[in-house]
């Protein structure tokens, strides 16, 4: 992606988890009032950054008032001179607020895993750099899926996207180093995100409730965390409750 882009945002987002069929209907009602993004279809690749127990998730998943997270982000797989961005990424009451940087690949890299300072610095590093002092997180899982993106004809600021594909990998944790992964989600599902400052419109309303779409709390960093990490050690606490009560 290229271009002039923000990097500071404020609304309010909310996740669906569609049928192929619900999909086609959503895409069929928004059309008279959602046009095409100007970037339509690319590639999102995630690394997401946490501490060595898991914490900044584990608060996430218990649903607090406030919760953040660091993520690094580019647009199909970054060359080191290619553009990505590194995010802080904050929630509160609903809300949520996003604050991100654009660095070369390269530069990215060595300021998030070793501290290496870019030559410009903005307010954000400084937001960034206190998160990173405070947790020491390390990558965790890279994320990434394929995205459809819509934005409101007469509303440009409402944002209807569409994620497929949805994959993670827990070893070459580095975004230059390919898109591949493991299913995260099964291949019917599709994740619908709605990105809106305000009260979404009547139509949208009307719509989801039509075809019967019901906003959920799913979070792909989560719903890896559940299923990889909590599916594992699972049975391992079990059988050392079971061995402790005997």
């Amino acid at each position: 992606m290229s271009g002039t882009v923000p990097c500071s945002f404020r609304r309010v987002e909310k996740k669906y988890l569609l049928t192929s069929q619900q999909y086609k209907q959503m895409c069929a009602g928004m059309a008279p009032y959602m046009e095409a993004d100007q970037y339509t279809h690319y590639t999102i690749c995630n690394l997401y950054y946490d501490t060595e127990d898991y914490a900044l998730i584990r608060a996430s998943l218990e649903k607090p008032v406030y919760k953040e997270k660091l993520r690094m982000r580019s647009y199909g797989i970054p060359g080191n001179r290619d553009k990505v961005f590194v995010e802080l990424k904050k929630k509160y009451d609903g809300v949520v607020y996003k604050r991100r940087v654009v660095m070369e690949a390269s530069a990215a890299q060595r300021y998030i895993s070793h501290g290496i300072q870019p030559e410009h610095e903005e307010q954000i590093h400084h937001e960034i750099d206190w998160f990173m002092r405070f947790y020491q997180p390390e990558p965790r899982v890279f994320i990434g899926y394929e995205r459809e993106a819509y934005a409101g004809i007469e509303l440009p600021d409402l944002r209807i996207t569409f994620d497929t594909g949805l994959r993670w990998r827990t070893d070459h944790l580095d975004l230059r180093q390919g898109q591949e992964g493991n299913p995260l989600l099964p291949p019917d599902q599709i994740l619908m995100e709605i990105k809106i400052p305000g009260a979404a419109p009547v139509w949208l309303a009307h719509l989801l409730s039509e075809i019967e779409a019901y906003p959920t709390s799913f979070s792909k960093y989560g719903t890896y965390y559940k299923q990889q990490i909590l599916g594992q050690t699972a049975p391992q606490k079990l059988q050392l409750e079971v061995m402790t009560c005997a």
